[in-house]
């Protein structure tokens, strides 16, 4: 369960540990062992899988199917079906779930006591929130890639460079994720509360990304709110590259230039915000 201390986890913060005090002198060292600690801990809970891979793959397979005869984009008129809409959506879910599971390390580090002692290393914020964050980065990259290869099962078909394309595309949107929940993460006390956040968060700018329903038809406000919603770019970059070889099926988005700036732009500011809040002292660290 979430919140549960993972076997063998003292022994694992130990040995990262001091791992970390023999890099004090050289930050990219620690990040790598933040990073590679992220990952043992990804082994041991493996129902992790489950609750990233698991809860989108069902909103694919119960949406699809129960909306699939139901719905139409007013932008591609009737050439898309529900199934292949939501699909990109499931994507950016999955990476949003790994983000929520990876970032709840950071609450469950401070009551083990592992956190404390980094802290007092003279290892520095960045490279702290690098090797936390881009754990949990390539953890959901990784994830988000296995679902990536079923795009032909739902029709898309896309040219392999485009493939690569919307690797990089949702390495930012997952790097930014992970940042956002580090970022909320460092100040919170409880993994109840700290979920209690990411449910009226996250959630809800994942809902209002174009994830869920096109912005073509939706109330004036939910317009507005998609329209500075910064994930709804990088999910239309990640549209613009799943159709690079349709343009047509991209209608009503915003180009994929600006798609990939907004999105890089909205990552840089959470990893910044990320490693400022990791400086500051925070009770009980």
């Amino acid at each position: 369960m979430i919140g549960e201390k993972p076997a063998g986890s003292t022994a694992t913060g130990s040995a990262n540990l001091a791992g970390l005090r023999k890099a004090t002198s050289r930050p990219w060292l620690a990040t790598w062992s933040l990073l590679r600690r992220e990952f043992v801990r990804f082994i041991r809970q493996r129902h992790r899988v489950f609750g990233a891979l698991g809860q989108p793959v069902i909103f694919l397979l119960l949406l699809g199917g129960g909306l699939g005869g139901s719905f139409r984009n007013p932008m591609i008129a009737g050439r898309q079906g529900y199934f292949e809409y939501f699909f990109p959506g499931t994507l950016l879910l999955v990476l949003l779930f790994t983000a929520i599971f990876s970032t709840i390390s950071v609450i469950e580090d401070r009551k083990e006591g592992f956190l404390q002692s980094v802290l007092i290393s003279p290892t520095p914020a960045w490279a702290i929130v690098l090797g936390k964050t881009l754990g949990g980065t390539a953890l959901a990259l990784v994830q988000a890639v296995v679902i990536l290869l079923a795009a032909p099962l739902v029709g898309i078909e896309f040219h392999p460079l485009a493939w690569l394309g919307a690797v990089g595309v949702m390495f930012v949107i997952a790097l930014g994720m992970t940042a956002l929940g580090h970022l909320i993460a460092w100040r919170m006390d409880s993994v109840q509360g700290y979920h209690a956040i990411m449910n009226v968060a996250l959630l809800p700018m994942w809902l209002l990304s174009g994830a869920f329903f096109p912005a073509a038809g939706a109330a004036v406000w939910m317009r507005v709110v998609m329209f500075i919603n910064p994930l709804t770019y990088g999910l239309s970059a990640l549209r613009h590259l799943l159709y690079l070889r349709e343009p047509a099926m991209s209608a009503g988005l915003p180009s994929l230039l600006v798609s990939v700036l907004v999105a890089v732009g909205a990552t840089a500011a959470t990893l910044a915000g990320a490693v400022f809040v990791t400086r500051a002292p925070v009770r009980g660290v």
